[in-house]
């Protein structure tokens, strides 16, 4: 893996008291980075949740380094006024309106918030002469391919969601954004990323609350669906690398993924039994915009990133396990 940089730098995270955020806020605030945060902490799940991720962050190793700021990605004066006053070297971009089934509700939302606000964040990181912008996007974006594993050469252009429709749409504008100006721009296809405070809306999460609780569990389909899951750990050393690795490529695409896809059924057995309590199905019909699996190709990101999955899937529920039950006390 890239080795930590020489000297610190001051990155914009953006998402940063969210699931994925507040980890890498971590990670870069550990190495000696500065991090700005910036969170609206928008109600699709509880703010006191985030707020409580933040309390943590400012206690963290290197949480002197931590700076807040509540606002919204869209505004831009805000966002160019935060890159001016801390000298910003590097963006972080996770923020965004989450999530599959949601973003079918609401599109307008979801197109205005994940491509206006990245929109937004690109001009003001050119205004502001930022070296470095990495941002996610999603496994989402290769809709019901047939061709597994899913390589980033793959064609992209039949997302199923408006959710998928709206992170291939920020791929597009980051590659259009670099070629006119050249700032180097990372985008990354997360695979079903979980762990330690994951979202509670997300199925892991979910199904460790209502098995523990004796509650049944809505499974969409006949469990035969896969995901390739993907533990926060991993997800993190990637994000640092490509934020690393960027400057060599100008614009490039990585997949990160956990490389093993789990069904539905399985993934199930596991929860239930690192919960220690046996699940009860409640069998649905397929939700509109659910795409059948996820399989990440490794092959660019391990060539070009070093990136190599190590957590197991078990191992990973289980420490999230650990986590909610001692963090937030379900089950208890």
């Amino acid at each position: 893996m890239p080795e930590t940089p020489t000297h610190p730098r001051t990155v914009l995270l953006t998402g940063a008291a969210g699931f994925i955020g507040s980890h890498t806020a971590e990670a870069l605030l550990a190495r000696g980075d500065r991090v700005v945060g910036v969170d609206n902490l928008d109600d699709f799940y509880a703010p006191e949740m985030k707020r409580r991720t933040l309390e943590g962050l400012a206690s963290a190793p290197g949480g002197a380094g931590f700076t807040f700021a509540e606002s919204d990605i869209r505004d831009a004066d805000r966002m160019g006024a935060l890159l001016s006053e801390h000298r910003v070297t590097d963006i972080i971009h996770l923020a965004a309106r989450a999530g599959v089934r949601p973003s079918i509700q609401k599109p307008a939302l979801y197109a205005d918030v994940n491509v206006n606000g990245t929109m937004v964040l690109l001009e003001a990181a050119r205004v502001a002469g930022v070296e470095r912008f990495v941002m996610a996007s999603s496994s989402s974006v290769y809709g019901n391919n047939e061709k597994v594993p899913f390589a980033e050469t793959d064609d992209v252009s039949a997302p199923i969601s408006p959710y998928a429709a709206t992170k291939r749409a920020c791929e597009l504008i980051a590659h259009s954004h670099h070629h006119l100006y050249g700032m180097p721009i990372a985008c990354l296809r997360f695979f079903t990323v979980f762990g330690p405070r994951q979202r509670p809306d997300l199925a892991i999460m979910k199904f460790m609350r209502l098995i523990s609780a004796g509650e049944s569990i809505p499974v969409f389909g006949d469990g035969s669906t896969s995901r390739d899951f993907t533990f926060i750990d991993d997800i993190v050393t990637g994000v640092l690398a490509a934020l690393e690795r960027i400057p060599e490529h100008g614009y490039r695409v990585w997949n990160l993924g956990g490389n093993h896809p789990v069904s539905l059924s399985e993934m199930i057995e596991t929860v239930a039994a690192a919960v220690g309590t046996p699940a009860k199905i409640d069998r649905q019909p397929m939700q509109p915009g659910d795409v059948n699996r996820t399989y990440a190709d490794l092959s660019r990101s391990s060539a070009e990133l070093g990136y190599e999955p190590r957590t197991p899937f078990d191992e990973g529920v289980r420490r999230q396990w650990v986590w909610a039950r001692d963090a937030l006390g379900v089950g208890r």
